[in-house]
């Protein structure tokens, strides 16, 4: 009898953000995806392992969402942020907001798995505690 708490979706009716098909086929990935296929087959993902342990930081998995996120945010500026807000169209807002959609679960999720939830949740309430300090809204 099925778990109802799961519901199982095949593999090709997935919704996938665009670019992800070609990210999960790019050479970097190839390694992930013999990980990811020795454990969903149930396979010894040792050898798998081994191939990603060879890799250069650069080239792993860790190292683009960082780096993104260094890009992304190097120049982080709440009151560019007001400025856009107070300037973008609704539709324009609404497509932004679609972007931003996943990105903090995402975030939470790759910090939980690097570092455990404990040290995750203290990251992030600390983030939250940090930005009600530095952040504040433009007034008029």
């Amino acid at each position: 009898m099925p778990d109802p708490k799961y519901k199982v979706v095949e593999l090709k009716d997935l919704k996938v953000e665009e670019g992800a098909h070609e990210l999960f086929d790019s050479p970097e990935m190839q390694p992930y995806r013999q990980f990811l296929m020795a454990v969903m087959t149930g396979a010894d993902p040792t050898p798998e392992l081994e191939a990603l342990r060879r890799l250069p930081l650069e080239k792993r998995y860790v190292w683009r969402v960082a780096s993104a996120l260094k890009w992304g945010f190097v120049d982080c500026d709440n009151l560019n942020a007001e400025a856009d807000k107070r300037t973008l169209t609704p539709g324009d807002f609404a497509k932004v907001m679609e972007l931003l959609k996943f990105r903090p679960m995402q975030l939470a999720l790759i910090l939980k798995t690097l570092v455990g939830a404990e040290e995750m949740q203290r990251m992030m309430v600390q983030a939250r505690e940090q930005g009600r300090l530095l952040l504040t809204p433009l007034r008029g």
